[in-house]
């Protein structure tokens, strides 16, 4: 692994006091690539704190342009760039929070047939697309390629948060074999609570890259951010399941 330069330490000092982590941690987070798909509300929340965090690289599928009801939420998004392609915008304010970011901008969602593709060349795969044919494709790519997954959602005022470990945890397969019936893609959402559980999302990354804390695997964390109430629920590989074989 490279060593810090002195600009990356004086940038991570915080971070480096963290016990357990310190320069071993940082370098092995300038070592890693990671996809986020999409870079929205969740995603976008991921990937500030992923580059912000000294991640080397990161890879974001996203169609579309930005549109005005993104923005109560799309943090990396702008006013002034209202009509324009959210892969233009994203990557340059990622790079004013850190210039040492690799940023490659894929203007597509994820999809059975580009999962496959973007996963293997990345180290971690982030999952916060609203639609669970994306999630279910990342999710087939990840335990396929024996890449680590967080899978990031919301719901009004509810946040869930998993853990993939292919070959040693439950898939996002195990629970949902299939979209659930009636899930649209739009539904009620507030800023603060879409990056909620993108920071969190993105810590649990930061503890899988590093080799720190405890991460989630093998857990869902559902949240409700209406009550503040927290639990954590162990989730078992599926007999049967098409995605894990579990």
């Amino acid at each position: 692994m490279l060593p810090l330069s002195d600009d990356e330490r004086a940038a991570y000092e915080w971070q480096l006091w963290v016990p357990g982590f310190g320069e071993e941690g940082q370098r092995r987070l300038k070592a890693s690539s990671v996809l986020v798909s999409r870079c929205g509300g969740v995603g976008g929340a991921v990937a500030q704190m992923l580059a912000v965090a000294g991640v080397g690289r990161l890879v974001l599928a996203h169609a579309g342009n930005i549109r005005p009801n993104d923005l109560n939420r799309q943090v990396l998004m702008t006013h002034a760039g209202i009509g324009t392609p959210r892969m233009d915008i994203a990557p340059v304010r990622l790079r004013d929070l850190n210039p040492r970011l690799v940023v490659e901008a894929v203007a597509e969602n994820v999809t059975d047939d580009n999962a496959a593709y973007l996963v293997a060349g990345v180290d971690l795969v982030v999952s916060c697309a609203p639609l669970f044919e994306e999630r279910l494709a990342m999710n087939r790519a990840a335990v396929r390629l024996n890449k680590p997954l967080i899978d990031c959602a919301m719901y009004e005022m509810e946040v869930q948060l998993m853990a993939v470990r292919p070959g040693e945890t439950a898939c996002l397969e195990c629970l949902y074999p299939e979209t659930p019936p009636g899930w649209r893609r739009e539904f009620p959402v507030f800023g603060a609570v879409a990056g909620a559980v993108g920071s969190m999302g993105a810590m649990e990354a930061i503890k899988t890259l590093a080799g720190i804390g405890e991460p989630l695997a093998g857990r869902m964390l559902i949240g409700d951010l209406g009550t503040m109430e927290f639990r954590r629920v162990a989730v078992r590989r599926r007999a049967g399941c098409a995605a894990c074989g579990g």
